[in-house]
């Protein structure tokens, strides 16, 4: 089964995310794919957060910047936290001087449907960054954009999508039968 989940900033999705790969996994392997490159204190408190949270869940962490299929392997389950950072990563790549690459993100989209259709559990975690009525800076509007449409065609591969508003659960396609 793959689920896409995406909401908010902390609205609950990390947490429902965690619950759901375990349920999913059973006795099998859980995956814990982080993807965060980490550039301030407020990051680093983050990850301590969410290794905090996931605590005695099972999870062995995996890191993954960039390339996501480097960790596929069709046993267990992986929850992959979040696409967000792996768009950005892959968009505004280190090795570029964090200059715009459209070919990163294009990469970035199809290796994450590729790697759910190869894993036998996948729980996507994606941050709704694209609503709001601000005005940005051009290359954060192509972000938001890049990971819209990204998000848009990772869900239409994914068996379930759900999104998390305020704790509460919206299912949009699928169910969450386990």
């Amino acid at each position: 089964m793959t689920v896409f989940i995406s909401g908010g900033a902390k609205c609950g999705k990390s947490s429902f995310a965690q619950d759901l790969a375990v349920a999913l996994a059973g006795d099998g392997k859980r995956y814990y794919v982080a993807t965060m490159i980490p550039t301030g204190e407020e990051d680093f408190d983050r990850i301590r957060q969410h290794i905090a949270d996931r605590d005695g869940m099972g999870f062995e962490t995996v890191e993954c910047f960039k390339d996501i299929m480097t960790v596929a392997n069709p046993h267990g389950t992986f929850l992959v936290d979040s696409v967000t950072s792996l768009v950005q990563n892959s968009l505004f790549p280190v090795e570029k001087n964090f200059e715009m690459d459209l070919n990163g993100a294009n990469r970035c989209a199809d290796a994450l449907i590729q790697f759910a259709r190869t894993v036998r559990h996948a729980v996507f975690v994606s941050d709704y960054i694209y609503s709001d009525a601000g005005r940005y800076s051009e290359s954060t509007e192509m972000y938001r954009k890049c990971l819209a449409d990204i998000d848009r065609r990772l869900a239409a591969v994914c068996d379930t999508v759900v999104e998390v508003s305020a704790g509460q659960l919206i299912i949009h396609k699928g169910d969450l039968c386990i």
